[in-house]
């Protein structure tokens, strides 16, 4: 391939670079807060189930506006935003589920995240069964191999990666007592420092990789499929990670091995992520959106404390973006479509 150049723009950033910085942070005035309250407690109250929820019911003067500027920052700035300023305290619980989708049909086409079809996901500690219901395998030496999504229904870490969607959201309705912090690093600024440090390891990254499809689509855990981790057109980059889809494939004995440089380049890749991050705690009413294409994301293990109510737990959309950049052409192995504002991403729902 042609030689690598760096990449540029707002979306490539040091940890200690955007920690400091508000671009990314959005908050709503009270008015809007109060509008989207009120037409979330409507709709609970006519008897409606969240997921009829249409985006004409949630109507709200500012709204629009709002949600416009979310999705510029996204897809042409940090590549990130923190929504703040919902009055949490007056969001009666029962409706929460019904704000979130409602401000969600604003922002853009919300996805199944399952092959049942599910809208929206409950990010919280499931407990000792999350293994059976979620995907399990065993690895080379016997022992339990939990799919990515079961992963993240645990109280452990998760490992620096990306969701199957242009945009992922998670709206905090409550924190743990210790831990579960958020690690976000720039996609951009590792490939930069890839390209500095190794670019022999990062002309690597470049190139296919065996992955399945594990935890996802039924039968996923014996498909393989081949895609780079970083990929680029228009001069846009991308990239899609998540390193237990890469281990998995390695437990099938029709996926090509990864070579020794393979390995060491996915390694170079999680080092440096994990120096080039920064790391935030949301506070319950605040709303994380991250761009997959150009911002990894991990969290730190997290105790709950369930006698003082202190229980982490994010409701999760995955979103196609009006305004998503176009993607490599052989990226349609795991988005559908490639092009530019495409309705993309997701788990097929099983017929």
């Amino acid at each position: 391939m042609s030689a690598i150049a760096a990449v540029n723009g707002p979306s490539v950033w040091r940890g200690t670079e955007i920690v400091a910085s508000k671009r990314w942070i959005l908050p709503m005035d009270p008015a809007l807060s109060r509008g989207l309250i009120q037409a979330a407690d409507r709709a609970r109250e006519s008897g409606q189930d969240w997921t009829a929820v249409t985006r004409e019911e949630f109507q709200i003067p500012g709204l629009d506006e709002f949600c416009a500027d979310a999705r510029e920052e996204l897809e042409n700035g940090s590549g990130m935003v923190k929504l703040t300023g919902l009055d949490f305290a007056q969001l009666d619980p029962r409706s929460q589920r019904h704000l979130w989708f409602g401000l969600g049909r604003h922002l853009g086409n919300i996805l199944s995240q399952s092959n049942t079809g599910l809208l929206m996901k409950a990010i919280q500690d499931e407990g000792y069964d999350v293994a059976a219901s979620h995907g399990v395998t065993v690895d080379e030496n016997g022992k339990p191999f939990l799919s990515s999504y079961a992963r993240t229904l645990t109280s452990g870490p998760l490992r620096f990666h990306t969701d199957r969607c242009d945009v992922v959201g998670l709206f905090c309705v409550g924190q743990a007592a210790k831990g579960g912090v958020s690690r976000l690093c720039s996609t951009g600024a590792v490939h930069n420092e890839i390209l500095k440090r190794r670019p022999d390891l990062l002309e690597i990254l470049y190139q296919p990789v065996p992955r399945t499809r594990f935890g996802e689509e039924k039968g996923g855990e014996n498909s393989i499929y081949l895609l780079p981790i970083f990929g680029q057109r228009n001069g846009r980059l991308t990239s899609h990670y998540s390193r237990t889809y890469i281990e998995n494939a390695q437990q099938l004995p029709q996926a090509p091995r990864l070579t020794p440089k393979q390995v060491e380049a996915l390694a170079m890749l999680d080092a440096v992520a994990a120096e080039l991050a920064f790391e935030m705690t949301m506070q319950p009413g605040e709303i994380q959106l991250l761009n997959n294409h150009v911002i990894y994301h991990a969290r730190t293990a997290f105790e709950n404390d369930e006698a003082t109510g202190r229980v982490r737990s994010m409701l999760r959309l995955w979103f196609a973006m009006p305004n998503s950049r176009a993607l490599p052409e052989d990226h349609a192995v795991l988005w559908g479509k490639v092009a530019g504002g495409a309705v993309r991403g997701g788990i097929a729902v099983a017929a």
